[in-house]
């Protein structure tokens, strides 16, 4: 019996389905009970709660999900050995979680939602975890679907995402993120935690959508953090040139030195870089 629940164990359950993690699907699991319920919580209180879980693998945060209340968990994973333990943990929790077999790149939750808001929680596949992020982060219309996204990242990644100008980390990544989500990282996990040990500390991170970020079209944002990022150690006024207009008055636009480099902008001069670029594209 687990800390949790009435459940077995983790370990119990991956021996019985034989769940060993691969590293194909980017697995590695948390078994700590006492790990996953205090991920669950950092989402806040999870009664009456909608929670989309991606890659629950044997369980072990589903189980926090529900046992902490959630109203709702639907459960994306792709990897089929890992349904019937699931299965198992939908029986003991009857009509509150929905097994969703299926690559969680392709799958659009809305028509299951029914209207109501839902809160991301989840220990992603460290293989598409960027991936996902970037694809939740760029919805459209906003504000999405969800309120709330409590998800887990190597730390290095995470770094990248809550990274401000003038941080070593600060790049593409943060702009997205921080442009349209308020972010910070909550705490860190020790690779001990972990079946297979990863080589790399794993921290979660919270990010609340901003209701109302600075007016700008995102595609044009991306283009212009991309151009400055990509040639991250030269000036502006050069890095800027690959889109094929004047630097000078991309920069003069957010009120910023064509001197300087990328990772001295704050997201606010990279909208306002957008916003300008949008304006010359449409005027052409």
């Amino acid at each position: 019996m687990s800390a949790i629940d009435d459940l077995p164990p983790l370990r119990e359950v991956i021996r019985e389905h034989s769940l060993s993690a691969r590293k194909s699907l980017g697995q590695n699991f948390l078994l700590d009970l006492n790990l996953t319920a205090r991920i669950a919580r950092a989402a806040g209180p999870l009664e009456g709660a909608v929670v989309i879980e991606v890659g629950p693998g044997p369980g072990g945060l589903t189980r926090a999900l529900l046992a902490l209340g959630a109203k709702r968990v639907i459960a994306v994973e792709r990897d089929e050995r890992a349904l019937a333990p699931l299965d198992y943990i939908a029986k003991r929790y009857p009509g509150r979680l929905e097994i969703v077999h299926a690559d969680a790149q392709a799958f659009d939750p809305r028509p299951m939602l029914g209207g109501e808001r839902a809160k991301i929680v989840a220990n992603l596949p460290y293989n598409i975890a960027t991936a996902l992020l970037v694809d939740w982060l760029s919805i459209e219309p906003w504000p999405p679907w969800y309120d709330m996204m409590v998800l887990m990242f190597q730390r290095e990644v995470a770094e990248r995402i809550v990274a401000k100008e003038n941080d070593e980390a600060y790049g593409r990544l943060a702009v997205l993120a921080n442009w349209r989500s308020e972010t910070k990282i909550l705490f860190d996990i020790s690779p001990a935690a972990f079946v297979p040990q990863p080589k790399v500390t794993s921290s979660v991170v919270r990010l609340v959508p901003r209701a109302a970020p600075e007016p700008c079209d995102r595609r044009m944002l991306e283009q212009v953090a991309a151009a400055a990022f990509g040639q991250r150690r030269k000036m502006l006024r050069q890095s800027l040139k690959s889109l094929s207009v004047d630097p000078a008055r991309l920069a003069a636009a957010a009120q910023i030195d064509p001197t300087r480099r990328a990772e001295t902008i704050p997201v606010s001069g990279f909208v306002a870089m957008a916003r300008e670029l949008a304006d010359i594209r449409n005027t052409k």
